[in-house]
């Protein structure tokens, strides 16, 4: 099935690094990887996932979007892995949207991010995919495309002001839309 991994957090040298490219996407380490990060995704209610956060430097991540304790009315899908992703293009329009991260537990921040986005990535299949992603969802994959490129959401809010306890999220923004 797959085992829970140690998730790094903020300090850790591997989340400022540039993942390497995957090059054998049917390597063994590399699936079991991927089972492994789908599975400690889900274990820590987080809703996407980088290779990096679990201290591997390889170029994949997980998006495994759901309602959960952490995003609520966040939409449903199966996870997927996504393997030497890329943005091929994106909108104009920049939405800011509150962010959480399993590397920065107890903080959240307001991030501007693209509305809608166009990826590339390889599957666990090694097919190469397109997708047109919007809102929520592309805000996870260029959440966690930021991960492969060593950079934290909190890198990305516009002011300190942007940003709050856990608790406060919960108290003030989920209690108060």
């Amino acid at each position: 099935m797959g085992e829970i991994l140690a998730i790094s957090e903020l300090g850790n040298p591997v989340l400022r690094h540039c993942a390497n490219p995957v090059n054998n996407i049917r390597e063994e380490r590399i699936q079991t990887l991927i089972d492994n990060l789908i599975i400690t995704a889900s274990q820590a209610n987080g809703v996407g996932i980088a290779a990096p956060q679990v201290g591997i430097s390889d170029r994949l991540f997980i998006i495994a979007s759901r309602p959960t304790l952490r995003y609520p009315n966040a939409p449903l899908m199966e996870p997927t892995a996504m393997i030497n992703p890329k943005i091929i293009n994106h909108s104009h329009e920049i939405i800011k949207d509150w962010e959480g991260c399993l590397s920065v537990p107890g903080i959240r921040g307001l991030v501007p991010r693209y509305q809608a986005i166009e990826v590339e990535y390889t599957n666990r299949e090694g097919e190469l995919c397109y997708q047109h992603l919007t809102n929520f969802v592309a805000r996870i994959f260029q959440h966690e495309l930021d991960h492969l490129n060593g950079i934290i959401f909190v890198d990305r809010v516009e002011s300190n002001q942007d940003l709050v306890t856990e608790a406060e999220y919960q108290k003030r923004i989920l209690d108060f839309p």
